[in-house]
Protein backbone atom coordinates (compact mmCIF):
# COMPACT_ATOMS: atom_id res chain seq x y z
CA UNK A 1 0.00 0.00 0.00
CA UNK A 2 1.34 3.40 -0.89
CA UNK A 3 1.68 5.84 2.04
CA UNK A 4 2.05 9.45 1.12
CA UNK A 5 4.13 11.95 3.01
CA UNK A 6 0.98 13.88 3.96
CA UNK A 7 -0.53 10.74 5.47
CA UNK A 8 2.60 10.10 7.51
CA UNK A 9 2.48 13.61 8.94
CA UNK A 10 -1.29 13.51 9.62
CA UNK A 11 -1.17 10.14 11.34
CA UNK A 12 1.89 11.11 13.34
CA UNK A 13 0.42 14.39 14.44
CA UNK A 14 -2.86 12.77 15.51
CA UNK A 15 -1.02 10.13 17.49
CA UNK A 16 1.07 12.75 19.25
CA UNK A 17 -2.04 14.82 20.07
CA UNK A 18 -3.84 11.77 21.48
CA UNK A 19 -0.89 10.93 23.72
CA UNK A 20 -0.60 14.57 24.81
CA UNK A 21 -4.32 14.72 25.59
CA UNK A 22 -4.17 11.54 27.65
CA UNK A 23 -1.08 12.77 29.48
CA UNK A 24 -2.66 16.19 30.10
CA UNK A 25 -5.86 14.62 31.55
CA UNK A 26 -3.84 12.39 33.86
CA UNK A 27 -1.75 15.40 34.91
CA UNK A 28 -5.00 17.29 35.74
CA UNK A 29 -6.22 14.36 37.81
CA UNK A 30 -2.99 14.35 39.80
CA UNK A 31 -2.97 18.12 40.30
CA UNK A 32 -6.68 18.39 41.26
CA UNK A 33 -6.94 15.11 43.13
CA UNK A 34 -10.16 14.32 41.22
CA UNK A 35 -10.68 11.25 39.05
CA UNK A 36 -13.80 12.67 37.38
CA UNK A 37 -12.95 15.90 35.62
CA UNK A 38 -15.98 15.94 33.30
CA UNK A 39 -19.17 13.86 33.26
CA UNK A 40 -17.78 12.06 30.22
CA UNK A 41 -15.05 10.49 32.39
CA UNK A 42 -17.67 8.53 34.41
CA UNK A 43 -21.33 9.42 33.67
CA UNK A 44 -22.78 7.25 36.44
CA UNK A 45 -20.23 8.41 38.99
CA UNK A 46 -20.77 12.05 37.99
CA UNK A 47 -24.52 11.74 38.61
CA UNK A 48 -23.96 10.11 42.01
CA UNK A 49 -21.38 12.76 42.95
CA UNK A 50 -23.80 15.55 41.97
CA UNK A 51 -26.57 14.06 44.12
CA UNK A 52 -24.24 13.69 47.11
CA UNK A 53 -22.91 17.23 46.64
CA UNK A 54 -26.45 18.64 46.63
CA UNK A 55 -27.33 16.67 49.77
CA UNK A 56 -24.14 17.95 51.42
CA UNK A 57 -25.04 21.55 50.48
CA UNK A 58 -28.48 21.15 52.04
CA UNK A 59 -26.92 19.67 55.16
CA UNK A 60 -24.54 22.65 55.34
CA UNK A 61 -27.50 25.06 55.14
CA UNK A 62 -29.37 23.09 57.80
CA UNK A 63 -26.24 23.27 59.95
CA UNK A 64 -26.27 27.07 59.67
CA UNK A 65 -29.99 27.05 60.56
CA UNK A 66 -29.27 24.88 63.59
CA UNK A 67 -26.60 27.33 64.74
CA UNK A 68 -29.13 30.17 64.43
CA UNK A 69 -31.74 28.14 66.30
CA UNK A 70 -29.26 27.32 69.06
CA UNK A 71 -28.40 31.00 69.43
CA UNK A 72 -32.05 32.13 69.56
CA UNK A 73 -33.10 29.40 71.99
CA UNK A 74 -30.08 30.08 74.19
CA UNK A 75 -31.05 33.75 74.41
CA UNK A 76 -34.67 32.77 75.14
CA UNK A 77 -33.51 30.47 77.94
CA UNK A 78 -31.38 33.24 79.47
CA UNK A 79 -34.32 35.68 79.50
CA UNK A 80 -36.62 33.07 81.05
CA UNK A 81 -33.95 32.31 83.65
CA UNK A 82 -33.85 36.00 84.60
CA UNK A 83 -37.67 36.07 84.72
CA UNK A 84 -37.67 33.03 87.02
CA UNK A 85 -35.28 34.71 89.43
CA UNK A 86 -37.38 37.89 89.36
CA UNK A 87 -40.65 36.05 90.09
CA UNK A 88 -39.03 34.15 92.95
CA UNK A 89 -37.94 37.51 94.33
CA UNK A 90 -41.52 38.82 94.06
CA UNK A 91 -42.73 35.73 95.92
CA UNK A 92 -40.25 36.36 98.73
CA UNK A 93 -41.28 40.01 98.91
CA UNK A 94 -44.96 39.04 99.13
CA UNK A 95 -44.22 36.75 102.07
CA UNK A 96 -42.32 39.56 103.75
CA UNK A 97 -45.30 41.88 103.28
CA UNK A 98 -47.40 39.54 105.40
CA UNK A 99 -45.24 40.10 108.47
CA UNK A 100 -47.67 41.40 111.14
CA UNK A 101 -44.99 43.60 112.69
CA UNK A 102 -44.77 45.78 109.57
CA UNK A 103 -46.51 49.14 109.48
CA UNK A 104 -48.41 50.64 106.57
CA UNK A 105 -45.36 52.79 105.84
CA UNK A 106 -43.18 49.68 105.70
CA UNK A 107 -45.54 48.09 103.21
CA UNK A 108 -45.50 51.29 101.15
CA UNK A 109 -41.76 50.81 100.81
CA UNK A 110 -42.34 47.20 99.81
CA UNK A 111 -44.78 48.49 97.18
CA UNK A 112 -42.07 50.71 95.70
CA UNK A 113 -39.78 47.68 95.51
CA UNK A 114 -42.50 45.60 93.87
CA UNK A 115 -43.19 48.31 91.29
CA UNK A 116 -39.51 48.25 90.34
CA UNK A 117 -39.68 44.47 89.89
CA UNK A 118 -42.80 44.85 87.75
CA UNK A 119 -40.94 47.29 85.50
CA UNK A 120 -38.01 44.89 85.33
CA UNK A 121 -40.32 42.04 84.29
CA UNK A 122 -41.83 44.20 81.54
CA UNK A 123 -38.28 44.98 80.40
CA UNK A 124 -37.47 41.26 80.18
CA UNK A 125 -40.71 40.64 78.28
CA UNK A 126 -39.55 43.26 75.74
CA UNK A 127 -36.12 41.68 75.20
CA UNK A 128 -34.57 41.66 71.71
CA UNK A 129 -32.42 39.08 69.95
CA UNK A 130 -29.06 39.68 68.26
CA UNK A 131 -30.79 41.01 65.13
CA UNK A 132 -32.81 43.59 67.06
CA UNK A 133 -36.07 41.59 66.81
CA UNK A 134 -38.33 41.38 69.86
CA UNK A 135 -38.28 37.86 71.29
CA UNK A 136 -41.87 37.65 72.47
CA UNK A 137 -43.89 39.51 69.83
CA UNK A 138 -44.77 36.43 67.76
CA UNK A 139 -44.28 36.87 64.01
CA UNK A 140 -44.02 40.65 64.33
CA UNK A 141 -40.42 40.95 65.48
CA UNK A 142 -40.32 44.71 64.92
CA UNK A 143 -43.29 45.47 67.21
CA UNK A 144 -42.73 46.05 70.93
CA UNK A 145 -44.86 43.34 72.56
CA UNK A 146 -45.71 44.82 75.97
CA UNK A 147 -46.77 48.39 76.69
CA UNK A 148 -47.47 49.77 80.15
CA UNK A 149 -50.62 51.89 80.34
CA UNK A 150 -52.74 53.28 83.14
CA UNK A 151 -54.94 50.17 82.80
CA UNK A 152 -52.04 47.76 83.14
CA UNK A 153 -49.66 46.02 80.78
CA UNK A 154 -51.06 45.33 77.31
CA UNK A 155 -49.79 42.89 74.69
CA UNK A 156 -49.38 44.23 71.13
CA UNK A 157 -47.83 41.23 69.37
CA UNK A 158 -49.47 38.17 67.86
CA UNK A 159 -49.51 34.53 68.89
CA UNK A 160 -47.23 33.16 66.18
CA UNK A 161 -44.06 31.14 66.59
CA UNK A 162 -41.08 31.63 64.27
CA UNK A 163 -39.96 28.33 62.79
CA UNK A 164 -36.53 27.37 61.43
CA UNK A 165 -35.93 24.36 59.17
CA UNK A 166 -33.27 22.49 61.12
CA UNK A 167 -33.35 19.27 59.10
CA UNK A 168 -35.02 17.91 56.00
CA UNK A 169 -38.09 16.81 57.97
CA UNK A 170 -38.05 19.07 61.06
CA UNK A 171 -39.05 22.66 61.69
CA UNK A 172 -38.31 24.00 65.16
CA UNK A 173 -39.88 26.96 66.99
CA UNK A 174 -37.18 29.37 68.14
CA UNK A 175 -39.44 31.70 70.15
CA UNK A 176 -42.62 31.78 72.22
CA UNK A 177 -45.21 34.50 72.04
CA UNK A 178 -45.57 36.80 75.02
CA UNK A 179 -49.15 35.61 75.44
CA UNK A 180 -48.01 32.01 75.92
CA UNK A 181 -45.34 32.91 78.46
CA UNK A 182 -46.65 35.83 80.49
CA UNK A 183 -50.44 35.85 80.08
CA UNK A 184 -51.92 32.36 79.67
CA UNK A 185 -51.60 31.47 83.34
CA UNK A 186 -54.55 30.05 85.26
CA UNK A 187 -55.36 31.91 88.47
CA UNK A 188 -56.63 30.41 91.70
CA UNK A 189 -55.87 26.70 92.04
CA UNK A 190 -56.07 26.22 88.30
CA UNK A 191 -59.73 25.15 88.29
CA UNK A 192 -61.49 27.70 90.48
CA UNK A 193 -60.64 30.81 92.49
CA UNK A 194 -61.72 31.89 95.94
CA UNK A 195 -61.89 35.46 97.20
CA UNK A 196 -63.28 37.47 100.09
CA UNK A 197 -65.53 40.43 99.34
CA UNK A 198 -63.72 43.73 99.86
CA UNK A 199 -66.58 44.97 102.09
CA UNK A 200 -66.31 42.10 104.57
CA UNK A 201 -66.17 43.21 108.19
CA UNK A 202 -65.22 39.95 109.91
CA UNK A 203 -61.95 38.05 110.20
CA UNK A 204 -62.81 35.20 107.82
CA UNK A 205 -59.82 33.92 105.82
CA UNK A 206 -60.64 31.67 102.86
CA UNK A 207 -58.17 29.14 101.47
CA UNK A 208 -57.57 28.21 97.84
CA UNK A 209 -59.77 25.12 97.96
CA UNK A 210 -59.32 21.73 96.32
CA UNK A 211 -61.25 19.44 93.98
CA UNK A 212 -62.80 16.32 95.48
CA UNK A 213 -65.09 15.13 92.65
CA UNK A 214 -64.06 16.35 89.18
CA UNK A 215 -67.19 14.94 87.56
CA UNK A 216 -69.37 17.16 89.78
CA UNK A 217 -67.73 20.42 88.76
CA UNK A 218 -70.12 22.79 86.97
CA UNK A 219 -67.93 25.77 86.11
CA UNK A 220 -70.53 28.10 87.67
CA UNK A 221 -70.00 31.11 89.92
CA UNK A 222 -70.93 30.86 93.60
CA UNK A 223 -71.36 33.05 96.67
CA UNK A 224 -71.07 31.95 100.27
CA UNK A 225 -73.07 34.38 102.41
CA UNK A 226 -72.79 34.42 106.20
CA UNK A 227 -75.52 35.31 108.65
CA UNK A 228 -74.85 36.01 112.33
CA UNK A 229 -77.89 36.09 114.66
CA UNK A 230 -77.90 35.66 118.43
CA UNK A 231 -74.31 34.41 118.47
CA UNK A 232 -75.19 31.72 115.91
CA UNK A 233 -73.34 31.81 112.60
CA UNK A 234 -74.76 30.15 109.49
CA UNK A 235 -74.07 30.38 105.79
CA UNK A 236 -75.95 30.02 102.53
CA UNK A 237 -74.41 28.91 99.21
CA UNK A 238 -75.86 30.46 96.08
CA UNK A 239 -75.10 29.44 92.50
CA UNK A 240 -75.09 32.93 90.98
CA UNK A 241 -74.93 31.53 87.44
CA UNK A 242 -78.24 29.69 87.74
CA UNK A 243 -79.66 31.59 90.78
CA UNK A 244 -80.05 28.24 92.52
CA UNK A 245 -79.72 28.04 96.32
CA UNK A 246 -77.53 25.05 97.15
CA UNK A 247 -77.28 25.38 100.96
CA UNK A 248 -79.46 27.32 103.39
CA UNK A 249 -78.66 28.29 106.99
CA UNK A 250 -75.92 25.72 107.42
CA UNK A 251 -74.25 26.10 110.86
CA UNK A 252 -70.67 27.35 110.78
CA UNK A 253 -67.83 26.80 113.23
CA UNK A 254 -64.40 28.40 112.87
CA UNK A 255 -62.23 26.19 110.60
CA UNK A 256 -65.15 24.25 109.09
CA UNK A 257 -64.69 22.63 105.68
CA UNK A 258 -67.32 23.59 103.14
CA UNK A 259 -68.12 21.17 100.32
CA UNK A 260 -70.39 21.56 97.27
CA UNK A 261 -70.48 20.66 93.57
CA UNK A 262 -67.22 18.66 93.69
CA UNK A 263 -65.24 21.37 95.54
CA UNK A 264 -63.91 21.66 99.07
CA UNK A 265 -62.64 24.80 100.79
CA UNK A 266 -62.05 26.10 104.27
CA UNK A 267 -62.80 29.42 105.98
CA UNK A 268 -60.92 30.24 109.16
CA UNK A 269 -61.77 33.08 111.49
CA UNK A 270 -65.05 34.70 112.46
CA UNK A 271 -67.08 36.11 109.56
CA UNK A 272 -69.41 39.00 110.34
CA UNK A 273 -73.06 39.20 109.42
CA UNK A 274 -73.40 39.73 105.65
CA UNK A 275 -69.82 38.76 104.82
CA UNK A 276 -69.49 37.17 101.39
CA UNK A 277 -66.97 34.89 99.76
CA UNK A 278 -66.88 34.28 96.02
CA UNK A 279 -65.96 31.10 94.16
CA UNK A 280 -65.43 31.45 90.40
CA UNK A 281 -63.94 29.38 87.56
CA UNK A 282 -60.25 29.96 86.98
CA UNK A 283 -59.34 32.23 84.08
CA UNK A 284 -56.11 33.22 82.37
CA UNK A 285 -54.33 35.99 84.24
CA UNK A 286 -51.07 37.64 83.27
CA UNK A 287 -48.08 37.83 85.57
CA UNK A 288 -48.24 41.59 85.27
CA UNK A 289 -51.81 41.67 86.64
CA UNK A 290 -50.80 39.33 89.44
CA UNK A 291 -48.06 41.72 90.52
CA UNK A 292 -50.37 44.72 90.09
CA UNK A 293 -52.97 43.02 92.30
CA UNK A 294 -50.24 42.35 94.86
CA UNK A 295 -49.30 46.04 94.72
CA UNK A 296 -52.91 47.01 95.45
CA UNK A 297 -52.98 44.65 98.44
CA UNK A 298 -49.66 45.89 99.84
CA UNK A 299 -50.38 49.58 99.34
CA UNK A 300 -53.87 49.45 100.92
CA UNK A 301 -53.56 50.42 104.61
CA UNK A 302 -53.99 47.48 106.95
CA UNK A 303 -54.64 49.72 109.95
CA UNK A 304 -58.23 50.39 108.90
CA UNK A 305 -61.04 48.11 110.20
CA UNK A 306 -60.68 44.54 108.90
CA UNK A 307 -57.53 45.68 107.10
CA UNK A 308 -55.41 42.80 108.42
CA UNK A 309 -57.98 40.28 107.18
CA UNK A 310 -58.10 41.86 103.74
CA UNK A 311 -54.29 41.90 103.65
CA UNK A 312 -54.09 38.21 104.52
CA UNK A 313 -56.74 37.17 101.98
CA UNK A 314 -55.12 39.32 99.29
CA UNK A 315 -51.62 38.02 99.99
CA UNK A 316 -52.83 34.41 99.99
CA UNK A 317 -54.45 34.87 96.58
CA UNK A 318 -51.40 36.70 95.21
CA UNK A 319 -48.97 34.06 96.46
CA UNK A 320 -51.01 31.33 94.86
CA UNK A 321 -51.11 33.17 91.53
CA UNK A 322 -47.37 33.90 91.73
CA UNK A 323 -46.71 30.19 92.29
CA UNK A 324 -48.78 29.34 89.22
CA UNK A 325 -46.87 31.94 87.22
CA UNK A 326 -43.55 30.51 88.38
CA UNK A 327 -44.63 26.96 87.50
CA UNK A 328 -45.72 28.17 84.08
CA UNK A 329 -42.38 29.87 83.38
CA UNK A 330 -40.54 26.74 84.48
CA UNK A 331 -42.69 24.65 82.13
CA UNK A 332 -41.81 26.96 79.23
CA UNK A 333 -38.13 26.74 80.18
CA UNK A 334 -38.42 22.95 80.12
CA UNK A 335 -39.87 23.19 76.61
CA UNK A 336 -37.01 25.45 75.51
CA UNK A 337 -34.51 23.04 77.07
CA UNK A 338 -36.05 20.14 75.15
CA UNK A 339 -35.71 22.10 71.91
CA UNK A 340 -32.08 22.90 72.72
CA UNK A 341 -31.41 19.20 73.27
CA UNK A 342 -33.07 18.37 69.97
CA UNK A 343 -30.98 20.96 68.10
CA UNK A 344 -27.84 19.58 69.73
CA UNK A 345 -28.76 16.04 68.67
CA UNK A 346 -29.51 17.21 65.12
CA UNK A 347 -26.20 19.08 65.05
CA UNK A 348 -24.30 15.89 65.94
CA UNK A 349 -26.29 13.98 63.33
CA UNK A 350 -25.52 16.66 60.74
CA UNK A 351 -21.79 16.45 61.52
CA UNK A 352 -21.91 12.68 61.05
CA UNK A 353 -23.76 13.10 57.76
CA UNK A 354 -21.13 15.55 56.52
CA UNK A 355 -18.40 13.02 57.19
CA UNK A 356 -20.38 10.32 55.37
CA UNK A 357 -20.98 12.60 52.38
CA UNK A 358 -17.28 13.46 52.19
CA UNK A 359 -16.32 9.80 52.36
CA UNK A 360 -18.81 8.87 49.65
CA UNK A 361 -17.62 11.69 47.40
CA UNK A 362 -14.02 10.68 47.96
CA UNK A 363 -14.77 7.08 46.95
CA UNK A 364 -16.54 8.22 43.78
CA UNK A 365 -14.43 11.07 42.46
CA UNK A 366 -11.06 11.19 44.23
CA UNK A 367 -8.05 9.96 42.27
CA UNK A 368 -5.87 7.00 43.28
CA UNK A 369 -2.51 8.77 43.36
CA UNK A 370 -0.42 5.63 43.07
CA UNK A 371 -2.30 4.52 39.96
CA UNK A 372 -2.43 8.04 38.49
CA UNK A 373 1.32 8.66 38.92
CA UNK A 374 2.06 5.24 37.42
CA UNK A 375 -0.19 6.09 34.47
CA UNK A 376 1.45 9.50 34.14
CA UNK A 377 4.91 7.94 33.93
CA UNK A 378 3.74 5.35 31.43
CA UNK A 379 1.92 7.91 29.27
CA UNK A 380 4.98 10.18 29.28
CA UNK A 381 7.06 7.25 28.03
CA UNK A 382 4.52 6.56 25.28
CA UNK A 383 4.55 10.20 24.23
CA UNK A 384 8.34 10.32 24.10
CA UNK A 385 8.43 7.11 22.07
CA UNK A 386 5.82 8.44 19.69
CA UNK A 387 7.78 11.68 19.27
CA UNK A 388 11.04 9.85 18.50
CA UNK A 389 9.39 7.40 16.10
CA UNK A 390 7.62 10.26 14.32
CA UNK A 391 10.90 12.12 13.90
CA UNK A 392 12.52 8.98 12.47
CA UNK A 393 9.67 8.25 10.04
CA UNK A 394 9.28 11.87 8.99
CA UNK A 395 12.99 11.96 8.03
CA UNK A 396 12.65 8.99 5.69
CA UNK A 397 13.02 10.36 2.20
CA UNK A 398 14.53 9.14 -1.08
CA UNK A 399 16.46 12.37 -1.26
CA UNK A 400 18.45 11.29 1.80
CA UNK A 401 19.91 8.42 -0.23
CA UNK A 402 20.98 10.44 -3.28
Amino acid sequence: MRVSTATIFDKGTNTLLQHQETLFRTQQQVSTGKRILTPADDPVGAVRALAITQADSLNTQYSANRDNAMSSLGLLENVLKEATTLIQSVHTTAITAGNPTLSDADRKSIGIELRGKLNALVGLANSRDGLGQFLFSGFQGDIKPFIQTKDGVQYNGDQGQRLIQVSETRQLAVNNSGVDIFERIKNGNGVFTTAADTDNKGSGIIDAGTIITPASLTGDNYEIIFTVEADATTYDILDTTTDAVLVTANPYTNGDTIQFDGMKLGINGVPANGDRFVVSPSTNQSLFKTINDLLDVVETPASIPSGETRLTNGLNAALQNINHGLDHILAVRASVGARLQEVDALRNMGDDLKIQFQQSLSQIQDVDYAEAISNLTQQKLYLEAAQKSFMTISNLSLFNLL
